[in-house]
């Protein structure tokens, strides 16, 4: 946890430096070119930017430890900052450079000077922007392969919103330059600052849509996700074949922080079992689930008999059928 939390780290600080370099740079020229896209893309590297710092606080808070206020800890953390980050691509981002393209498009005739200048700034940008890009691509492959994964589905389940953020941050980035420098370049071939507004527009549209996606993920980490479904089956195979359990009746697990895992298990015990003889088994399942699974945070075991109508009109409602692994 230590490793992977020092490479979303430095992930995030190579992003941080190339977006401060790149925002000053695009500014530059924006004003010296008077390009629209060139200045929505500059508002583009600012929100990266406030982005990265974002991130930064969510890393260094989401690791405190648990304390009395907060006995889950404050991993959760991570996802509200991350949030914030989100919110901050959208309004610093996005509806500056929709903005930016509306005027262009309808507002006074804009006349564009020193294109080279966007060009050279553009491509600068580009081989910045691609190390950044490169980095987190290489952390998300590697830790993909950790997991036998492909990077897709592994981001698509990523408890991790620092790398999923600095990941789609930098590929809108790089689809960002490519539109600011077809919008120059037409703009610079036609005359016509219309092209210049399009490709505004286009970035706001593409940076409204990675916020989206990033404050959805967000949501449904801080709301409290299920545990990667893996994990999930991995967790009941475990209890099933427990010789005391006859039945898992209810599984319940919820994310609580980057490879934190908060379960609750609700087991059906042979009747045999003596009170004394029931804790000891629960205190050694207890740590048999620990040594097997890293990211299990807490784990509670509750025994329950399996035709309880009440719990099992609770878990039809919840998955619309019931969990109970029959015995073997």
């Amino acid at each position: 946890m230590a490793e992977e939390r020092s490479e979303s780290t430095l992930t995030v600080l190579v992003a941080l430096g190339a977006n401060l370099a790149i925002a000053v740079l695009k500014l530059i020229a924006g004003l010296v070119t008077g390009s629209a896209a060139m200045l929505s893309e500059a508002a583009h590297s600012v929100a990266d930017t406030i982005t990265e710092m974002f991130l930064l606080a969510a890393l260094r808070r989401s690791s405190k430890p648990a304390d009395r206020r907060h006995p889950f800890g404050y991993g959760k953390e991570r996802y509200f900052w991350s949030l914030l980050a989100a919110v901050s691509i959208f309004t610093s981002g996005a509806v500056f450079a929709l903005y930016q393209g509306v005027t262009a498009i309808f507002g006074e005739e804009r006349e564009q000077s020193s294109p080279w200048v966007g060009y050279l700034v553009l491509a600068l940008a580009f081989v910045l922007e691609g190390v950044s890009w490169l980095r987190a691509v290489k952390q998300v492959r590697t830790e993909a392969a950790q997991e036998n994964r492909r990077p897709r589905e592994y981001l698509r389940l990523l408890d991790d919103p620092t790398v999923k953020t600095v990941f789609f941050e930098d590929s809108a980035a790089l689809v960002g330059l490519l539109l600011a420098f077809g919008g120059l370049a037409m703009h610079d071939l036609t005359g016509a600052a219309v092209w210049d507004g399009i490709a505004s527009i286009l970035i706001g549209v593409l940076l409204a849509l990675v916020a989206y996606i990033l404050g959805r993920t967000n949501q449904g980490l801080l709301v409290g996700r299920q545990a990667d479904p893996a994990v999930v089956r991995a967790v009941r195979d475990h209890l099933a074949a427990a010789r005391e359990v006859e039945a898992v009746v209810d599984l319940l697990t919820m994310v609580t922080g980057t490879d934190r895992v908060l379960l609750c298990a609700r087991l059906d015990f042979v009747d045999e079992l003596t009170s004394g003889e029931l804790e000891r088994v629960c205190v050694r399942i207890s740590g048999e689930l620990s040594d097997h699974f890293a990211e299990l945070d807490e784990i509670f075991l509750e025994p329950v008999p399996r035709g309880d109508p009440e719990l099992r009109a609770r878990v039809l409602a919840r998955y619309g059928r019931p969990v109970v692994v029959p015995p073997v």
